[in-house]
């Protein structure tokens, strides 16, 4: 599990594919102070094990399914990437919980300076993620913690302040580039707890009849 909290930047330093699969060596430094075989390791928000490591560099594993839902299949030597060491058990909590599985890529469609911040626009590619956002609660974008201040029925906005901004690829990223995007996983499982005491019969887990009236009615509101 993780933060969301970005410890460093680190840069792709050989990518190696094998039809839907790749190895990728990281260069790192400070993910490195007490580095294991078998680590996880957030890259860009997404969850990968430590395979290998010298003093510079990380290397790990990306299989088919994370290749195909995520954006380190466009990886390219020389990128730089976010990096995030699995939360410690007696760590601050300083984001929110983060799993490391991504929902959706999303495509950036704006970026404007607002006074000391940077408002980013972003469309997901998969729209069912929107039903989990909502406004100044949590969001993943590319492994960074952020709080969302606009959602409506095609995307979500973000406000970057300029540490974030410093520390992180997000410096780097402008309209038309893509990022991994993950929801709260809060309202995921919120959600599959109440479908699962009243699905609806005609589209199993699909649809659903979670609608106010019966949140209202079970308690919720």
């Amino acid at each position: 599990m993780f933060t969301g909290i970005i410890e460093e930047i680190g840069t792709m330093r050989r990518i190696t594919k094998q039809g839907q699969a790749m190895i990728l060596t990281i260069g790192a430094k400070r993910i490195l102070e007490d580095v294991h075989l078998g680590d996880s390791i957030a890259v860009n928000g997404v969850c990968l094990t430590v395979v290998q490591f010298d003093e510079s560099s990380i290397t790990v594993d990306v299989m088919p399914e994370t290749f195909r839902r995520t954006s380190l299949q466009r990886l390219h030597v020389g990128d730089a990437v976010n990096l995030e060491r699995a939360m410690a058990a007696g760590g601050r909590f300083g984001g929110h919980i983060v799993q490391g599985h991504v929902d959706s890529t999303g495509i950036i469609t704006s970026r404007k300076p607002e006074e000391n911040a940077v408002v980013f626009q972003i469309e997901p590619q998969e729209r069912d993620i929107l039903k989990y956002l909502i406004p100044h609660g949590s969001i993943t974008v590319d492994g960074i913690s952020l709080t969302l201040v606009h959602v409506d029925d095609r995307g979500f906005t973000v406000s970057i302040i300029p540490h974030t901004l410093a520390q992180t690829v997000l410096q780097r990223k402008h309209a038309g580039d893509e990022v991994n995007l993950e929801a709260d996983v809060l309202g995921k499982y919120i959600e599959k707890l109440l479908l699962s005491r009243n699905p609806d019969p005609a589209a199993p887990g699909k649809s659903s009849r979670l609608t106010e009236a019966f949140l209202s009615e079970n308690g919720f509101l």
